[in-house]
């Protein structure tokens, strides 16, 4: 079984500090939280790319494991797009068409709009199978027609561990298990639907939905739509 233990880990930059302890089973994992709340941070702590102050971080069965960071352009390894895309190991032709990018194929990666780059790096990431996949404000340039597609596409993943990390509140796929980083802290706050009544950045459609009686099972927007029918009908 893949999992991702947090055993008191905790990290400190002057006057802000973090502190996380949890364990991540296979599934789709959503930590939210505040802008400056420490989600990149701990990101970066869990694949393995800052030091850990205190505390340690165990990995079972994990073999291979993807961040995705939040600006693409540092990902960038290609002079073109095609390139790009071989340097993920993907088929270009295949990925770019996917995207509506077959006819930038032989441009700079750099050329194309911030939107553009996040779709690229982001259909290259998902292309591959990951025991761990970290994703870090996947939503970020991108629109919400896109937004949707990406939702999809997580959704699609049938093994692993995938966390994304996001302030995102509209948009969202359906998820595991919800956390968020509170006052310096990583709060576990369960499974959805119960998770709702721990999660302090609950979205406000979903406290509006249960104050009308009808709690959706989830937060993917058909989640939210078949709440909404229930109080229509």
């Amino acid at each position: 079984m893949v999992r991702i233990i947090l055993n008191r880990v905790y990290a400190v930059r002057d006057h802000w500090s973090l502190s996380a302890s949890g364990t991540f089973h296979e599934g789709v994992h959503l930590v939210n939280g505040d802008v400056g709340s420490g989600k990149s941070t701990l990101a970066l702590m869990m694949a393995g790319l800052l030091p850990l102050p205190g505390g340690s971080i165990e990995k079972e069965e994990i073999t291979s494991s993807m961040l995705s960071l939040q600006f693409p352009e540092l990902h960038v390894t290609g002079l073109s797009v095609a390139e790009e895309c071989t340097s993920w190991g993907v088929t270009p032709d295949e990925i770019l068409a996917a995207i509506g990018l077959s006819g930038k194929k032989d441009i700079s990666p750099l050329s194309l709009s911030r939107g553009e780059l996040k779709r690229l790096h982001l259909a290259c990431v998902l292309a591959k199978d990951y025991d761990l996949l970290l994703l870090d404000e996947p939503f970020s340039s991108l629109d919400c027609e896109e937004k949707v597609k990406l939702c999809a596409r997580i959704g699609q993943k049938s093994q692993g561990i995938t966390i994304i990390f996001t302030h995102e509140q509209e948009i969202l796929p359906r998820v595991t298990r919800i956390w968020e980083i509170v006052d310096n802290t990583l709060v576990d706050c369960g499974t959805p639907p119960d998770a709702f009544q721990h999660w302090r950045h609950v979205p406000p459609v979903i406290g509006k939905l249960t104050a009308l009686g009808s709690r959706p099972d989830n937060i993917s927007l058909d989640d939210l739509r078949e709440a909404s029918c229930r109080i229509q009908g």
